[in-house]
């Protein structure tokens, strides 16, 4: 798809269901030089059970480009506004690069917005200045094709490989006033910008091979940010994940779970206030007797922290699941109870019209049709309340 922003066009890939994992969606940040298609492996696969929102960042892969320098603030900014423009209120931010010192900015500038950060083969600044001055000066002459032999040995291990031909070509097609714009943004990063304002839950990523970022820098990050984790990735260089998928996707999925409720009562009451809302997990609290206590708690730990905290299946899936199923069974208390919970599972009208129809075919046109009216009166009374 493609977002107006304030002053740019912005390229931007939404997947994976409408809610799902613990229903915060991930947003990912490229390096320089490259494009959203740097996290393709991670995607696909983070994709199975959320919703993982990628951008081409401003004059990078088919975003539009302005000329003159970028700042941190700036980049920062385009993802606010694209999360704005998607009406996510937060998300884990994964940054890579450039994409990762963006995202501690937009933590440090926005911290209601970020619920946590992965950040890859990154740092609080990139010094020397000089450095990333004669970048800009070379490729603003020459283009960014200038850099290749000097980028591609610092990006991967192996650059003969499929995929680091890949990241050529994405730096080879990436416009100058584009990469130019960034790497001042490089240039005047600092460290004192973000120093102490980063509170979210941070793990710290880093190939042990990466000599643009290498493993001190990202331990001084990790020092930086208190209670953040370092993991180091074997054989990485300074873009592991397209070279090292499967260990960077690794390390992006245990971050996430290590956020997720967990199994057990704890995590089976955050689960079910999330799917069931608050008001309702209240009014139901305040009946419980002596009679149904051991049952209430036995539910709360052994079905929604013991079923629905799993990672096997999206929050959004488990509640189609259960509306196919209480449907088919005639458990119309709990079907209308879970119909209800659609406006928090993110299960559309749409969605449900084909459960029922699926449930008509294999359960019985008396069961669907049961079911049918309940889900119409839901509907109907959530279209007139404000």
């Amino acid at each position: 798809m493609f977002v107006q922003l304030a002053d740019i066009v912005v390229h931007a890939l939404v997947e994976g269901p409408a809610r799902g994992g613990d229903d915060i969606p991930v947003l990912m940040l490229h390096s320089i030089g490259t494009g959203l298609h740097v996290f393709d492996p991670q995607a696909a696969a983070l994709a199975r059970h959320r919703r993982v929102i990628r951008m081409d960042l401003r004059g990078h892969g088919l975003s539009g480009v302005t000329t003159g320098d970028y700042s941190m603030s700036m980049l920062a900014r385009d993802a606010l506004s694209l999360l704005d423009a998607l009406g996510v209120a937060r998300a884990h931010v994964v940054g890579l690069s450039i994409g990762g010192r963006i995202a501690l900015q937009l933590a440090a500038e926005a911290p209601g917005r970020v619920a946590s950060l992965l950040l890859m083969d990154t740092a609080a600044e990139f010094a020397p200045p000089e450095a990333w001055q004669q970048r800009i000066d070379a490729v603003l002459r020459d283009g960014s094709g200038v850099l290749s032999d000097v980028v591609m040995p610092r990006w991967v291990c192996d650059p003969s490989l499929a995929s680091s031909q890949g990241l050529r070509r994405m730096l080879l097609n990436t416009d100058r006033h584009g990469y130019a714009g960034a790497a001042a943004a490089l240039r005047d990063a600092r460290a004192t910008d973000i120093a102490g304002r980063i509170a979210c839950p941070t793990t710290v990523v880093v190939g042990d091979r990466d000599i643009a970022t290498p493993p001190a820098m990202a331990e001084a990050l990790r020092d930086m940010i208190p209670g953040s984790k370092l993991v180091v990735i074997p054989e990485g260089a300074h873009l592991p994940t397209l070279e090292q998928p499967a260990a960077s996707t690794a390390a992006i999925e245990a971050h996430l779970a290590a956020l997720a409720p967990q199994p057990g009562a704890e995590g089976g009451m955050a689960i079910r206030k999330a799917v069931l809302g608050e008001a309702h997990v209240a009014r139901a609290g305040a009946n419980v007797t002596p009679l149904d206590a051991a049952f209430q708690a036995w539910i709360t730990q052994n079905v929604w922290g013991g079923v629905w905290t799993r990672p096997g299946l999206s929050r959004h899936q488990r509640s189609l699941l259960t509306l196919a199923m209480m449907a088919a069974l005639g458990r119309h208390e709990e079907f209308e109870l879970h119909v209800r919970a659609t406006r928090n599972t993110g299960v559309t009208p749409e969605e449900l019209a084909e459960v029922l129809l699926q449930v008509g075919a294999y359960a019985g046109v008396p069961a669907a049709n049961s079911a049918l009216k309940i889900a119409k009166s839901v509907l109907k009374d959530f279209a007139e309340q404000p």
